[in-house]
């Protein structure tokens, strides 16, 4: 199930990318070519940008591909057991931090509007305490794994 939440994470992130490069590709030709950009696109690229980026960062957690020092953990042998362990209890403190101050700054905003979507700028915030959440998630099993990143799988 984690490893399956996982891929969908990535295969959303890359669909926003490929969904946020086509906007700015029409915000491009509305500009040069018919001399008048929509004014939409700016922000629905910056919403998308919010969506992609922390999803992909959720999925990191899981999938291991943040940066990460390995050279450091070639170095400690077993001993990286504890430092990823200490990495993952880390992260798994600031998903929760991410998940509670996401929501508060939502609850904040969230009769704000995006003046050229006319959505709640909750919508363009609602992936910061999701991703919390999926950040913690992942990253709670890697605090007890002694497993190396290389070998870890579902």
């Amino acid at each position: 199930m984690t490893r399956w939440l996982s891929m969908a994470l990535i295969r959303l992130a890359a669909l926003g990318l490929v969904a946020m490069t086509a906007i700015i590709g029409w915000q491009v030709f509305g500009r040069f070519v018919l001399d008048s950009s929509p004014s939409w696109t700016e922000q629905a690229a910056l919403a998308l940008m919010i969506w992609y980026v922390m999803l992909a960062a959720a999925a990191g957690v899981y999938e291991r591909f943040h940066i990460r020092i390995a050279l450091l953990e070639g170095r400690l042998g077993e001993r990286a057991t504890i430092l990823r362990r200490v990495v993952a209890a880390i992260t798994l403190f600031l998903g929760v931090m991410l998940a509670i101050y996401g929501t508060q700054l939502c609850w904040a905003v969230r009769g704000n509007t995006i003046p050229s979507l006319g959505l709640s700028r909750a919508v363009a915030y609602f992936p910061l305490p999701l991703a919390g959440l999926l950040m913690a998630w992942f990253a709670l099993p890697q605090t007890w794994q002694a497993k190396s990143p290389e070998s870890a799988g579902d």
